[in-house]
């Protein structure tokens, strides 16, 4: 049996220097949907940002009070259509790295195409974890945001790391969970 896993979110304390590697893509049901989560979401400390998108592009990309990069994705986006307020957990990486994390939380791969790939829990609920479109960003110093596992069953965690690395991860020389970062 596979076992099932959280997602967790920690920041680290290092200063932020370069473009996070991972982020939200937040959905909306309607263009009045989207305007006005945007509008709350400025309201609540957001602000708008530029990072290369074009002036068409329909989603809206923004950053958090902590200077976090954050998506609101328009309502006729069909990817991630059911998927509840997060659509997506977007990663910088390869192809290769979704297929490493297929493997290692047992998750199906519901997109491989154009050197993207995503999974989505076995019961097809819930939000994509996406990697790929294109080069992914260079890694500048530590990811302030990077993905942790917590397996939340009752598995050694000895037992799972050795797995993972089975899978091809290495080991962390911090005292966390294995990362995606």
């Amino acid at each position: 049996m596979t076992p099932t896993f959280r997602i967790v979110f920690r920041p680290v304390p290092e200063t932020k220097t370069g473009r996070n590697r991972i982020h939200l893509d937040l959905t909306t049901t309607s263009l009045d949907d989207q305007h006005e989560s945007v509008s709350r979401l400025v309201e609540s400390g957001a602000r708008h940002i530029d990072i290369g998108q074009s002036p068409d592009e329909p989603h809206v990309v923004l950053a958090d009070p902590e200077s976090n990069e954050f998506c609101v994705i328009e309502p006729e986006n069909s990817f991630l259509a059911g998927c509840g307020r997060v659509g997506a957990l977007s990663c910088d990486g390869s192809r290769q790295v979704g297929y490493f994390w297929s493997n290692a939380l047992g998750w199906p791969l519901v997109w491989d195409q154009d050197e993207e790939t995503a999974i989505r829990a076995p019961d097809g609920t819930g939000p994509f974890i996406t990697w790929g479109g294109g080069p992914p960003a260079p890694k500048i110093g530590k990811n302030r945001l990077h993905l942790d596992i917590a397996p939340t069953e009752h598995v050694d965690q000895h037992v799972e790391v050795d797995r993972l690395v089975s899978l091809g991860r290495r080991k962390s020389t911090s005292a966390r969970a294995p990362s995606a970062g």
